[in-house]
């Protein structure tokens, strides 16, 4: 069965491994990063993947303003 995956930090060397080899198990994958220590670089490769999302976004930040 497909998951829907969120990767914090998936742009840093860690997270982009993560997010390739959550792809490659057929994975639909969230990438969420701020690029303070990682960069867009690291996962542009991945960004023709239908399956795979970018997000630049601080996760101590919400994401909905009311």
């Amino acid at each position: 069965m497909k998951k829907r995956i969120l990767v914090t930090g998936g742009a840093g060397f860690i997270g982009s491994h993560l997010c390739e080899r959550l792809l490659k198990d057929g994975n639909n994958v969230i990438c969420m990063d701020n690029y303070f220590t990682g960069r867009k670089q690291n996962v542009i490769h991945l960004l023709d993947n239908p399956y795979f999302e970018l997000v630049r976004h601080d996760v101590t930040l919400s994401l909905i303003h009311i």
